[in-house]
């Protein structure tokens, strides 16, 4: 079987990379065999666009690699408590060269009940439920932000 030839435009540099690379450990081929393992690069520019761009795995563009095998690497490092440490260096690099702006970081509306119209009784649809590691790395991106803290305003 053919190696994996990425066929996208990285988002990440090569001095990115190095920096984020440290936390996560090289993939192993299977002790039954199969083919090579795509390299962890591929995949995490794979997860930053699915980030990036809020679509379901599912649309991955081609040029990356499956879908699946990002979702499992993503699992694997979760699993492994690597991914946090990972994305942390990411945003780190990020904010160091001035790339983040933690005002506009997370804007999330998918916990806020429905107004006029939404039945209690409705179920939220589990393909829209975020997974456990979405939110942590959300709550990453705000503990970690430098925003200035509201002061609580008394209500009238």
């Amino acid at each position: 079987m053919a190696k994996y030839v990425p066929q996208y435009k990285p988002e990440l540099t090569d001095e990115q990379w190095v920096r984020i690379a440290r936390f996560l450990p090289e993939p192993r081929r299977s002790a039954k065999g199969g083919q090579e393992p795509i390299a962890n690069r591929h995949c995490f520019e794979g997860i930053l666009w699915v980030l990036r761009s809020g679509a379901r795995w599912k649309d991955l563009p081609k040029g990356y690699p499956s879908a699946s095998t990002c979702w499992r690497r993503l699992q694997g490092w979760e699993d492994s408590d690597v991914w946090l440490n990972a994305w942390r260096a990411f945003l780190a690099e990020l904010d160091e060269r001035g790339q983040l702006n933690w005002h506009e970081v997370f804007a999330d509306g998918t916990f806020v009940p429905a107004k006029k119209g939404g039945r209690r009784s409705a179920k939220p649809n589990a393909a829209r439920v975020q997974s456990l590691w979405w939110w942590r790395m959300a709550k990453v991106c705000l503990l970690e932000s430098n925003l200035p803290r509201r002061r609580p305003t008394k209500s009238r």
